[in-house]
């Protein structure tokens, strides 16, 4: 699948959507809407970032033969288990530098931290240390292992992977750990079984984790638990405010209902802390992870990634480098390579890695990720290359785009990992109103953006603008309140969904319109009602008695809503 027409066609999509039921009468207002959306306002350019490649650690044999893991990991952690070709057997699984540092840490029983980006396999560097000390342990000797998931999706992604490792390749898929998920999505009948019959590794979020240590339905799964050896707080970063307080604060309950004072604390992170140096950013990194363990983590024992280059690095401002990179996007009829060696070396793989995947840290020369950045667009690499080479920006947009591509498509035969797995990341905004001025048709001042007042001019208020489904017909919604400090009355904004009257005053809407103003003539009005307001008098229609306080009034206010009178 290419994702770049995928994106293309997700967005036409959603504009048509869009477009289906906008519906504006007021000219300039529908042409400003138009602009906004041709111009991406909600679904602005994709960006896009490379997944690094890693440092290479020890590969899980050689740790086995090491004594640092038990015989039957080898067994366990193999790549490829759930591909027909290899019958459930897998290949040997080489771990990235920062997973053997993590299991390395994991064996002293002390707290750890491992802060690393999407895509660096976060999750085995705990679940290694797991299933080792289970099996050195022995199955079936209560819990010995909670990992508490902010969602319920990543405890579900979680539970596949463990299946691929602990099930597949052993007969009838018993293999010699057991694991569960218990997150409130399972049925009675599943919850009595995992109760009854408690695994090794328990997967839930700490809503969850909260009930299993104060319901009594769950008091069998806390005497199983007792002694507890692992917990682990998946994507510790979500973890912040009131929410991080109530997680602190629920990880020292559990050590003490479980009797737990050995208990290993493990946090992992894509992002932490971005300040400073990437020591001080250890040490930030630990302090959090202590006040949420309610234990010590030392800085040393944060982990980060060790990244490298895929490609030859090669310097941006050599001439020749450059000749031989205008040289490659110039040729409309090259396509990238497949070949693995060659793709690393061809020059455009090596500015698209430097774009988009790898950089070097100021002042420690340590390679990090590269921010994400956009293709197209004034900030967008197309525009970068472009200046770089001289070839025309649509060309180097087709000629990133196509790089992306083949680099995904070719793989590094020692890891079996693409050479460029990226991620396209688009957002997509529901969009709210438009918000307008107290002015004229012509001059009243536009935006898309909440605000109060129109920028560099608080005299004048912006209001949210409501249309009518049928006309298209424009109205302010606002509430009527008292200024607290005048006395006097004045409109305010209102989101169109709060039609509840209140001690801030009633909802309703302002019309104004020039060209077709409000009538005064009772004839005139008859035909501006709805039919239900009407009824029969003298030969003709009326508005009903018990529908004229509901008339529109006129109003003469202020730029800044203040009611000046009754016009």
């Amino acid at each position: 699948m290419d994702v770049f027409d995928f994106r293309n066609h997700l967005i036409e999509e959603y504009s048509a959507y869009i477009n289906s039921f906008i519906h504006v009468q007021d000219p300039r207002i529908a042409r400003y809407i138009q602009e906004n959306l041709a111009a991406g306002q909600l679904w602005p350019d994709p960006l896009i970032q490379l997944n690094p490649s890693f440092e290479p650690g020890d590969w899980i044999d050689d740790l086995v033969k090491s004594g640092m893991l038990h015989p039957e990991c080898s067994k366990i952690f193999k790549r490829d288990k759930n591909k027909p070709e290899y019958h459930g057997a897998g290949q040997p699984l080489r771990l990235h530098k920062h997973q053997t540092d993590a299991i390395q840490v994991a064996q002293t029983g002390i707290n750890y931290v491992l802060t690393t980006g999407t895509g660096s396999g976060k999750s085995l560097a705990y679940i290694v240390p797991i299933v080792d000390h289970v099996l050195r342990r022995g199955s079936g000797r209560g819990v010995q292992a909670i990992v508490v998931y902010p969602m319920n999706a990543l405890a579900n992604s979680q539970e596949g992977e463990l299946t691929k490792f602990l099930k597949l390749g052993y007969p009838d898929g018993q293999g010699p750990i057991t694991f569960a998920r218990y997150t409130g999505q399972e049925s009675d009948e599943t919850r009595q079984r995992i109760i009854a019959n408690p695994p090794d590794i328990i997967l839930t979020n700490y809503v969850m984790l909260e009930l299993i240590l104060t319901r009594p339905i769950e008091r069998q799964l806390v005497q199983a638990a007792q002694g507890l050896r692992f917990l682990v707080l998946d994507e510790l970063h979500t973890y912040r405010g009131r929410q991080g307080a109530d997680v602190a604060l629920l990880v020292r309950r559990v050590r003490d209902a479980l009797n737990a004072p050995t208990l290993q604390c493990v946090g992992t992170s894509a992002t932490l802390s971005s300040m400073g140096t990437f020591d001080e950013q250890r040490a930030d990194v630990a302090r959090v992870a202590s006040n949420l363990f309610g234990a010590p983590v030392l800085p040393p024992n944060v982990i980060g990634e060790t990244l490298r280059r895929a490609t030859t690095e090669r310097d941006l401002n050599d001439p020749a480098y450059v000749a031989e990179l205008t040289a490659r996007v110039a040729d409309s009829d090259r396509h990238p390579l497949v070949d693995y060696e060659a793709f690393i070396h061809d020059p455009l793989s090596i500015w698209l890695e430097s774009t988009f995947g790898i950089t070097t840290e100021t002042g420690t020369g340590r390679l990090v990720r590269a921010r994400p950045s956009s293709i197209t667009g004034k900030e967008g690499a197309a525009l970068k290359l472009s200046t770089l080479t001289g070839v025309s920006v649509e060309q180097c947009s087709q000629v990133i785009e196509a790089g992306l591509m083949a680099g995904y498509q070719c793989h590094d035969p020692q890891t079996g990992f693409p050479a460029f797995a990226f991620r396209l990341h688009q957002f997509i905004s529901r969009g709210d109103t438009v918000y307008a001025s107290l002015e004229t048709e012509e001059t009243r001042h536009l935006t898309l953006y909440r605000q109060q007042y129109v920028p560099g001019d608080r005299s004048k208020v912006l209001l949210p603008l409501a249309f009518c489904r049928e006309c298209g017909q424009e109205y302010y919604s606002v509430r009527v309140a008292e200024n607290k400090s005048s006395g006097a009355q004045q409109f305010i904004a209102r989101d169109l969904t709060d039609q509840t009257p209140s001690d801030d005053g009633e909802p309703g809407f302002l019309y104004f319109n020039t060209s077709h103003p409000w009538p005064s003539d009772p004839e005139d009005i008859a035909q501006r009602v709805p039919d239900d307001w009407l009824e029969d008098h003298q030969g003709g229609q009326r508005v009903r008695s018990d529908r004229k306080k509901h008339l529109p009034q006129p109003v003469s206010l202020g730029t800044d809503a203040m009611l000046l009178n009754l016009a």
